[in-house]
């Protein structure tokens, strides 16, 4: 059999020749022998691909992505070959990267998509020059022709768009507590719709403590209570808000800024002290009673060191004492036994800031009476430091009333003794 067949013009890519053998010279005495040989066709990419008209047109609005028009084509070589699967390419009108363009396995249909949003302000319309080929080369004396290649016109339509702010997020430095109705700073939002000529307001979005304002028109934000770096809505020193730029649109389109406020610490807490209860045996050798601590919702060097005090002592004899350990820590000391009662002592803790803050705490102490290793500290008497600061207190107050006036002095001291008078 000699000559070419042409694949794409078969009805079937196979042939089956029946071959017939005979013995004898083909004398009719002679014996005879068949055999069946099946030819199979391969194909070959003698067909370019061409596309199903010259033009396409694709409408998509600004701000969308994704597929806007599926481009066909025909090829008359054999389906799912690789002389038939269509490979597409932009050639031309994408200096952007805003087009790509791929393969529809199933149909072989180039599906062209928007990657990038387009902005109808920049640009209304886009000119695309698209090319197709086939994954196998084409054979020699063939070549791709001009319906290889069509062109795709994009008509984009405008969207309302939402205003945008400039920067996003926002960051400003602030001291907390500055003073209320303090301008933080004027936000600045434009609108892309630039041939719309539309108008701008702005409003709070998001304001968890509900310490800012803004004004609609211009975008001025400012405090409408007092900034605290120590409320629970501040997050590593930072205070976020969030604002809505609205434009005049119909309907209306919105845009978010967010703002960030650095707060400063300013010493305006005072150390707190811990613990506050304390207890010993009546009889206790070790008469180190408790380590005290000191801490500050403040930053340094608003915090320590700490200063401890005990507030003054009355009476003949001084009951203990409170000794520094290091910059955040002391320890009270008794300086005898003690009967068994409740005693308050006040201590002072100053921090470091400028000015310092002084906050005085009462030491609860609890002498116990302590039998077996078991602590008892029930039935303790009255408060017993408390209740003689208060009688001491009343009769300094006794003795400088009465003593300041005329002709009195007799009777205080039918009162009171004079040498009690004289040691207050």
């Amino acid at each position: 059999m000699y000559g070419c067949r042409n694949k794409s013009t078969m009805e079937s890519p196979k042939y089956e020749l029946v071959i017939e053998a005979k013995d004898m010279g083909g004398m009719d005495v002679g014996l005879t022998g068949t055999a069946t040989a099946t030819i199979l066709i391969d194909d070959k990419n003698d067909h370019a691909p061409e596309f199903t008209k010259k033009e396409f047109q694709a409408t998509v609005k600004e701000g969308v992505t994704g597929v806007i028009v599926n481009l066909t084509v025909g090829d008359r070589d054999d389906p799912a070959t690789g002389a038939w699967r269509a490979v597409y390419s932009i050639i031309n009108g994408n200096p952007g990267q805003s087009f790509e363009i791929h393969t529809n396995p199933q149909t072989n249909e180039g599906m062209l998509s928007v990657v990038k949003p387009l902005d109808y302000e920049i640009s209304a319309f886009h000119t695309l020059l698209i090319k197709v080929e086939n994954e196998d080369p084409l054979i020699p004396d063939i070549a791709y022709g001009p319906s290889s290649t069509a062109t795709v016109q994009i008509t984009v339509e405008d969207v309302n768009e939402g205003p945008v702010f400039h920067p996003n997020p926002m960051t400003v430095t602030k001291q907390e507590n500055i003073p209320v109705g303090s301008v933080v700073l004027t936000v600045n939002a434009t609108d892309p719709d630039t041939l719309q000529h539309q108008t701008i307001r702005y409003s709070v979005h998001k304001d968890p403590a509900g310490w800012l304002e803004i004004n609609p028109t211009n975008g001025t934000v400012g405090t409408t209570a007092v900034l605290d770096r120590e409320s629970p809505f501040v997050h590593n020193n930072v205070y976020t808000a969030l604002f809505l730029a609205i434009d005049s649109g119909n309907p209306p389109a919105t845009g978010t800024g967010t703002l960030h406020i650095t707060l400063e610490d300013v010493n305006d807490n005072v150390p707190s002290l811990y613990p506050t209860l304390a207890k010993v045996c009546d009889d206790a050798k070790d008469l180190r009673v408790v380590v005290l601590g000191a801490s500050d919702k403040d930053l340094h060097p608003n915090t320590d060191p700490f200063k401890f005090e005990l507030s003054k002592q009355s009476g003949p004899e001084k009951l203990w004492r409170i000794n520094r350990l290091n910059n955040t820590h002391a320890q009270v000391i008794l300086l005898q036994n003690l009967k068994k009662a409740n005693y308050n002592i006040p201590i002072s803790v100053t921090d470091s800031g400028k000015p310092p803050l002084t906050n005085t705490t009462e030491l609860r102490l609890q002498v116990c009476t302590c039998k077996k290793s078991k602590m008892d500290c029930s039935a303790t008497d009255a408060l017993h430091i408390s209740l003689t600061l208060i009688l001491l207190s009343l009769l300094s107050l006794f003795c400088k009333s009465f003593a300041e006036l005329v002709g009195m002095k007799v009777v205080v001291s039918e009162l009171v003794p004079a040498n009690v008078c004289d040691a207050l």
